[in-house]
This record gives structure tokens, sequence and C-alpha cells, in this order.
């Protein structure tokens, strides 16, 4: 099953959904193909007539998405990014300045926020509804989901046909139509879906209440995954080429390294900050000589480089050892000098700021180096 499908799968059962991995692992391309799949796949429209068809009449198409998902006619998707400015009238209901056209000065309205708005469209006889949130843990979400946060469990939600169960969960909200305040509860077929870079340092982690509501689903880095985009055989011990004959010896060397260096990040600063596979996937055509496979990954190296200085700020030694810099390796552009400030004892890394295409083979066999 692919991970579309799964966490399809997911969202029918759970109704909330937590996509996570470090940055590069394919959450957005993964977030825009659930889109896709969960408007328009079974959807298709009417079958017509069709004579220079071998099959003039084709079948009536068919849904294979999950449980209620599958059966709603209509299927919209809500898309929303959550950021530090993020409010809770932004996602559900509040007062706000009414600075439309025509309006009097000091005039207010009670806004519709996006996971409102989501929540009413799945409210519709046959309707189902998915909100996208990227970014989850860049905004401050205990405050945005307020109440909701309770209400939004799958067994907490109205039953099926809209109607109150034993279980429903209802909050307090500000009713858009007349301002009154409102019991409220989310309808069975709101399905939310939310990703997070857990790698971003920036920002605090979210609140463990709100982490319960969640079914989590994890992305990894793979080299399997780089290994097929590259062409390359599935796994390879053969000992690399002191120099490249082909862009398949560019592409083995880097995969190595990307395993490798992936591995010391894992245990230098935890399995969040690895790198993803993405980083070194482009939108083109793999390059297919050996010239501009190095102009490739050369390229790829600046932002792999970034990660690392990024995600080990101020550890010298441990930035050395992720570069294996430390082991004074033939062909690693990079060494570690020790050396001293006054009476305290210093380290520092040395190496160019930007690799040459003519360093980076050297540099990948290098970081491939495990020292087994």
């Amino acid at each position: 099953m692919s991970d579309a499908n799964e966490i399809l799968k997911l969202l029918e059962e759970r109704r909330n959904v937590l996509l996570s991995g470090p940055p590069g692992t394919g959450k957005s391309m993964l977030l825009t193909e659930i889109a896709h799949l969960f408007e328009n796949k079974g959807s298709g429209s009417t079958p017509r007539y069709k004579p220079e068809s071998n099959v003039p009449i084709p079948p009536a198409p068919t849904s294979s998405l999950p449980g209620d998902i599958g059966k709603a006619t209509n299927r919209r998707v809500f898309q929303s990014v959550l950021h530090q400015s993020s409010k809770y009238r932004d996602f559900l209901t509040g007062v706000m300045p009414d600075l439309r056209e025509g309006k009097a000065p000091g005039t207010f309205r009670i806004t519709e926020g996006i996971l409102y708005r989501a929540s009413e469209y799945a409210k519709q006889p046959d309707n189902a509804a998915l909100l996208i949130i990227d970014e989850i843990n860049r905004g401050p979400t205990v405050q945005v989901f307020g109440g909701a946060i309770v209400a939004m469990e799958a067994d907490k939600r109205l039953g099926g046909d809209g109607s109150r169960t034993s279980t429903t969960q209802f909050f307090d909200l500000l009713n858009p139509a007349d301002g009154e305040l409102v019991e409220y509860a989310f309808p069975s077929r709101l399905y939310i879906l939310a990703a997070m870079n857990q790698a971003d340092v920036s920002v605090e982690p979210l609140d463990v209440a709100f982490l319960r509501r969640w079914a989590p689903f994890n992305l990894e880095p793979s080299t399997k995954v780089l290994r097929e985009y590259f062409g390359l055989s599935a796994s390879s011990s053969d000992e690399l080429p002191v120099t490249p004959a082909s862009n398949k010896d560019v592409f083995e060397a880097t995969v190595r390294a990307f395993e490798a260096v992936n591995r010391r990040i894992a245990l230098g600063r935890g399995p969040e900050f690895q790198i993803g596979h993405g980083v070194l996937m482009q939108t083109g055509d793999t390059p297919s000589s050996t010239d501009d496979a190095l102009d490739h990954v050369t390229t790829c190296w600046r932002l792999i480089k970034n990660h690392i200085d990024e995600a080990f700020f101020g550890d010298v030694r441990g930035t050395a050892i992720v570069l294996n810099a430390d082991r004074g390796i033939d062909g690693n552009p990079y060494s570690l000098e020790e050396t001293s400030f006054g009476d305290a004892p210093r380290a520092q890394i040395n190496g160019p700021t930007t690799v040459a295409r003519e360093q980076l083979y050297g540099l990948l066999k290098a970081l491939a180096e495990t020292g087994e």
C-alpha cells in the first residue's frame, strides 16, 4: 500500500493524522497527492460513448477510497498553513473589524475560519471535507484550536447522520449568522491532515495533550528511493573506484555518503535531524554524463552542508565527525584542527566554503567511509 493510501485509511479510522519527518522526505508532495486522491479518485465523469475506443462504453468509475470518504458524493479539500500570527478566529470563528467596502468605521463582523468552513461543508448531506494544515508546529496550536481540541477526536464527533451521540463533545462557538454563543460539534466526515518538520528548532514542541488527538505517520529518508531514482542496483558492496568512470559511479558514491552522513546525524543529534532523500532529486531527467552528475551533486551538497551546519550549530567536533573531518582521510577537503585561544583549547574545521566539482567525488568517498 502506498503512503498516500495508507494515510487515507488512517484518516478514515482516526479522522486526524499528523504527518512528520525530516526535511526533504516528501511531505509536501504527499500532501498534494492525498489532496488529489481525496477530491478526484472515484469521482470521474459519467461514462460517455466513444466510437473510436475498443470498448465504446467504458465502465462506470469506481472508488477505492476507504469507508465514509469513498461513500461521499461531494469531496472538497481545504488548505492552510499555520504560523506565529495564526489566531482562533482564523480557524474557527471570532470577532474582527469589518474593513469591507461600504462598511462604516468601527463596524465588526464574525469571521468564518477555515476549520469552521470545512466543518460546515462536511455537515451537508453526502459531503466530506479534508482540511490540510501545513507547518502545524510553527504556530500557537493550543490557542488556535481552543476548545475544539477534544471535540476533534473521532469518537467525539456527531454521528454519521449528523445526530448527537452519547460521546459527542460540544464546545462554545460564536455563530457567524447572529453572533450568539452556541454549542458546536464537528461532523463525522471532517478529516484533518497536518504536517510538521520535527527538525525545526525555531519552534516549541507541540503540546502533549494536543498530540494525543492525532494518529502519527512518519516519513524517513530512503536510500531505496534514491537507488531507484538514480537507476542503481538495490545494494552494492563493491569498492568505489578511485575516479568516477560514469554517472553511476558518482551516484553510488552519493548514496553511500548520504546513508553514512544520516547515520552520524541520527547518533549525534537525533533521527529527526537527518536529511531527506528529496534534497538529491530534481524535477528533470537524471543526469546522464559523469560531468552532469558531478554538477548536480555538487549543487545538492551545498544544501546538505548547510543542513549539517544548522543541525550542529556551535558543535565543531560534532560537525567534524559528520564530515569525517577528524580521521584524516585522503581526498576529504575538510579537516579538523586542534588549536588554542590563549590557554583555552579550541577546535576548528578547515575546508572550502563551497566544494568545487573537482573535489566532490573525493569528498563523497571520504564521507562514505565508516571506519568498520
